[in-house]
């Protein structure tokens, strides 16, 4: 893998009474914030080859919103993505490092700590990843997804 693109989802509605977590979706300032996410990724020409997403529904409308800009990419919902600790998320990504450009859509504190264990080799080294918040992630040519291992090429939010 050469890049890794991270996205946090952008602002949910807070849940309701009675409604599941992974049913909460997204408020009106969250629209706005993957439209821009959208926007930036497209003018950085951050294309990837595939998604990982997690199933939540916030997470879901943060790539719809992404990919009605970017079009089409091969997607997948991965379950293992929501609440995912930062290990889980590496060994994840460590599955698709044939990949060229892999694009993550998920939550913190997952998001966050793996963006700081891959790059500084500490995943308690995060300084917080707003919603929307994008990190770009570059690998050395054959690298291994480890800590550490990757630089830190961009690092965006609306």
């Amino acid at each position: 893998m050469h890049e890794l693109i991270l996205l946090r989802h952008a602002h949910a509605d807070p849940a309701v009474p009675g409604e599941a977590d992974l049913d909460r979706p997204l408020s009106a300032d969250g629209h706005a914030e993957a439209e821009a996410a959208a926007r930036w990724l497209q003018e950085q020409r951050l294309i990837p080859d595939c998604v990982l997403c997690s199933p939540a529904r916030r997470t879901r409308e943060t790539l719809e919103i992404v990919l009605g800009t970017l079009g089409y990419v091969d997607q997948r919902l991965e379950p293992a993505v929501y609440e995912a600790s930062a290990g889980t998320l590496a060994a994840l990504i460590d599955a698709h490092r044939e990949l060229d450009r892999l694009l993550v859509v998920g939550h913190n504190p997952g998001l966050e700590r793996l963006a700081a264990l891959m790059h500084s080799g500490q995943s308690g080294d995060y300084r917080g990843m707003p919603p929307a918040g994008i990190a770009v992630l570059e690998f050395p040519a054959g690298a291994a997804i480890e800590p550490g291992a990757a630089t830190l090429s961009a690092f965006w939010w609306p």
